[in-house]
């Protein structure tokens, strides 16, 4: 399925929301994604694996140290976003994927395109991110 959702947006437009097709699209798209994730991490614990410890500079070492913890962020951040997909993937099965987890109204297929784990629509992720807001200032 290659088809990009602009692509197909007269046919998904036709029917009803997140009918078959749509399903199948946002399915794809976050498995794909998934298995872009995973490839990366073992890349990068193939090149932390076989990367010489023994440097004998100390700026060097440090600067390995750090580069090495940087990425052990980026892969925990990575770690929790599988998580996420994974938690979409559910959605799907069981009906509830690309509904507001707040209002049950549908998330814009724009929406869910550009950030196919929202699960929130666009309004009522900004009216969160304001009371956050608010709370954080207090």
């Amino acid at each position: 399925m290659s088809e990009t959702l602009s692509g197909a947006t007269a046919l998904i437009e036709d029917g009803p929301f997140m009918n078959d097709r749509q399903k199948e699209y946002f399915r794809k798209k976050l498995l794909d994604w998934k298995a872009e994730i995973l490839r990366e991490a073992r890349d990068t614990l193939d090149a932390l694996a076989n990367e010489n410890s023994n440097l004998a500079d100390v700026a060097d070492r440090a600067s390995s140290e750090t580069d090495r913890a940087i990425e052990l962020r980026a892969r925990d951040r990575q770690r929790k976003l599988i998580s996420k997909i994974d938690a979409a993937l559910e959605r799907i099965e069981d009906g509830t994927y690309g509904f507001c987890e707040e209002t049950g109204e549908p998330i814009s297929l724009k929406r869910l395109d550009a950030r196919p784990i929202a699960t929130m629509s666009l309004e009522a992720q900004e009216r969160h991110e304001r009371r956050e807001k608010v709370y954080r200032d207090e």
